[in-house]
């Protein structure tokens, strides 16, 4: 679909409320949806099957058309994905699946992480993260893998725990219009983003690069694989290794992401 015509069906939908151009937009933007379940997929329980997903995705990319302020200068499928996984993960959280022992080692790695970090004032490696936890360096891997595996532990996930009571994702960072009007919101959100992006810039290089191919540039893990030169699993294993680091970055702002 033309680039023009795509504007004329937004202004039609936006401005004139025709509710065939809705349904145009939802359509031409449908992929982003299978793109995004896709990605999520490999880590979810046998008991969702991949259509649950995608339907929660639908749910929303509606919600990002009909709330998308076509006038900013954002582009629309940067904000879309970011509903689309919210949707996704909402399904994944209502599930609650992850057994004890995912939450207990996920607890476990962010305060190795941070213990660490803390000690030697700056990010650890891995043989100074697994020196800390008393495991060899595969060790260390194995433990990143299953965590990942079993929670699908995401920027668009809650990083300060995995009980439901938590509350910063990702897309809660990204503008609603909806509530454009509430000033106190507006600036609740801006704060978030910039912690946020305070906590991603103190990454080690290869993690902070790892999420911006990922989420940013929106390249698989095997396609990272092949940029940094490494293995799909070992691409996979950074981006819980940032996850981990992120989720202590935070803790100091945990104030700030929950209402």
């Amino acid at each position: 679909m033309a680039a023009e015509s795509l504007q004329e069906i937004w202004y039609h939908f936006k401005h004139r409320g025709d509710p065939r151009a809705r349904e145009t937009l939802i359509d031409n933007y449908s992929y982003l949806v299978k793109i995004t379940a896709g990605r999520i997929a490999s880590g979810v329980p046998p008991s969702l099957d991949r259509e649950d997903l995608i339907s929660a995705g639908m749910i929303g990319l509606i919600r990002a058309v009909d709330q998308f302020d076509s006038t900013r200068e954002v582009k629309f499928e940067t904000y879309a994905i970011a509903l689309i996984r919210g949707g996704i993960l909402e399904l994944l959280r209502g599930e609650d699946w992850a057994p004890r022992s995912v939450r207990d080692k996920i607890k476990l790695l962010e305060r190795t992480y941070s213990s660490v970090e803390l000690r030697l004032g700056r990010p650890g490696t891995d043989e100074e993260v697994a020196e800390e936890l008393g495991v060899a360096v595969d060790g260390l891997h194995k433990m990143l893998s299953d965590v990942a595996q079993a929670s699908v532990l995401s920027l668009d996930e809650l990083l300060f725990s995995s009980e439901p009571d938590a509350s910063l994702r990702v897309v809660d960072t990204v503008e609603d219009t909806t509530t454009a009007g509430n000033t106190n919101r507006q600036v609740e959100k801006r704060e978030r983003k910039q912690a946020l992006g305070v906590a991603v810039k103190r990454l080690p290089e290869r993690e902070h690069l790892v999420l911006s191919l990922y989420y940013y540039e929106g390249l698989t893990f095997k396609e990272i694989g092949k940029i940094l030169q490494v293995s799909e699993s070992r691409v996979f294993q950074l981006h819980q290794q940032a996850m981990m680091r992120l989720r202590g970055y935070l803790a100091a702002d945990r104030d700030l992401f929950t209402e």
